[in-house]
């Protein structure tokens, strides 16, 4: 065996690294030229590399590092259990207490009637779980035909063949294919796709493409919508105010299940407990994981209101996972739902640090290359543009721009992501003031080497409109 540590030259770690590990959403042989970044340690919001160099993590690991590296509360909690129950099943009428206490206390957070807990590992799994969820319930109502659920195109729930499915990244879609019966309608991005309508009147358009596609499907064969709150992983798009309540009321006239996907907008992202309530919107299903444990420990679920919970329970659901409601995370999920709840970091974002955090990253509209900033909470995003008034794309390959400043931002020491050519941020909900300065600072560095770099190299060109 081949023994390695932190101390271990950061070339071999790189090599052995490219060697046998094979990661996700990235290009192999991309890796195995330029080497991955080791990190070996983190605290708070900064992470710290097999250099020595340390970075602020603008992204909270992958959206959910939401109470910061590093509490040792959350590393205590596991080991008491591990020596305490270190695994049981959740099958066959057993149960533990780690489950009970934690599906007791996700009831009390949640708003409305949401008070029952299926678990799985991840967010992928939940929304594999939901898909098998609303069929069964439309079949135990004597309604077997309603199996299409309706999802928005750019919409992201997942990895796995299910979850993939029900998200809408074509790329994705590409590889492997998708499970039948899903359908997408479009997104609500009003800088890239509103034309010359307003916010407000793009809003419904958007909208009302659910009742749209509800009729063309049939309403009888229409299991569900599934959508997150905001969307993240397709770029942060913050709907417009309109767009929400007329959902909520085209589910309602319709009958459909409404899945709200709080995988990264649960557990205080937006300033509230859950995304559900910062827009307003009363769910019959909600996806949770991510920020549960804060990244602790691999957990996740589907939260079910009374009812869908009461027709679910009359029929054996012939599903489940080996690690389905593990006491292990379950333990550290309440441990760090108590941190959450007993340090006020859910009111601290929405009354302090989040507007403090607003009016820095609203700022960076000032600078050549940003048209937009949007933010809700602690997720946001700013839109790459050459030419603002306009709202237009670059000429070049979507994503090429975007990748380029995420590369100078990751050269500053800062993790921001890019999506096509917009740039995200999704901090630990941990971030002091003095730690967004640093993050807005270095953000709008990186926009001045970015934009330096597009003028030498002649890509600051608008795409032609057609």
């Amino acid at each position: 065996m081949t023994l390695i540590s932190t101390n271990t030259p950061t070339a071999e770690l790189q090599a052995l690294d490219a060697a046998h590990h094979v990661h996700p959403f990235t290009t192999g042989a991309d890796l195995a030229k330029k080497g991955a970044r080791v990190i070996t340690r983190a605290e708070g919001s900064w992470l710290t590399d097999s250099e020595g160099e340390r970075i602020l993590d603008g992204m909270a690991g992958l959206w959910c590092v939401n109470i910061g590296y590093g509490r040792k509360e959350l590393a205590a909690a596991a080991p008491r259990q591990m020596e305490e129950l270190p695994y049981y099943n959740t099958f066959f009428q057993t149960t533990h207490v780690p489950a009970i206490q934690l599906s007791a206390r996700i009831a009390e957070l949640a708003p409305g009637n949401l008070n029952h807990v299926f678990y799985a590992s991840s967010g992928s799994e939940a929304n594999d779980t939901n898909i098998r969820l609303v069929r069964t319930y439309w079949a135990e109502k004597g309604q077997p035909e309603r199996q299409v659920i309706i999802s928005r195109w750019n919409a992201y729930h997942g990895s796995s063949l299910g979850s993939m499915s029900l998200g809408g990244m074509k790329g994705m879609h590409g590889q492997g294919g998708v499970v039948p019966g899903v359908h997408h309608i479009d997104q609500p991005n009003w800088w890239a796709e509103g034309g010359d309508m307003s916010p407000e009147e793009f809003g419904l358009e958007r909208a009302r493409q659910l009742e749209a596609a509800i009729e063309e499907i049939g309403p009888e064969k229409v299991a569900a919508f599934i959508a997150e709150p905001v969307q993240g992983a397709g770029g942060v798009i913050i709907p417009p105010e309109t767009y929400w309540p007329e959902i909520e009321r085209i589910v309602k006239k319709y009958g459909i299940l409404l899945i709200a996907d709080e995988v990264i907008c649960g557990f205080g992202r937006t300033g509230n407990w859950f995304g559900s309530q910062t827009m307003g919107i009363t769910p019959d299903i909600m996806t949770i994981a991510k920020g549960l444990s804060s990244g602790y420990q691999p957990i996740g679920g589907s939260v079910l209101s009374d009812e869908v919970a009461e027709v679910i329970s009359g029929t054996e659901f012939n599903h489940g996972y080996t690690y389905s409601g593990h006491p292990v995370a379950c333990a550290v999920a309440l441990e760090n739902l108590r941190i959450l709840d007993e340090e006020g970091i859910v009111e601290k974002v929405r009354e302090e640090t989040g507007p403090y955090l607003k009016q820095k990253f609203e700022s960076l509209t000032e600078h050549p290359l940003v048209g937009e900033a949007k933010i809700v909470g602690f997720m946001g995003s700013i839109a790459l543009t050459p030419d603002k008034a306009s709202r237009a794309a670059f000429a070049s390959e979507a994503g090429t721009v975007g990748y380029i400043c995420r590369e100078r931002c990751f050269a500053n020491n800062l993790v921001m992501r890019h999506v096509g050519d917009r740039m995200i941020i999704s901090p630990p909900l941990v971030l002091t003031r003095e730690e967004i300065d640093v993050l807005i600072a270095r953000a709008w560095k990186s926009l001045d080497e970015c934009h330096a770099r597009l003028k030498a190299e002649g890509l600051m060109v608008a795409a032609s409109r057609s």
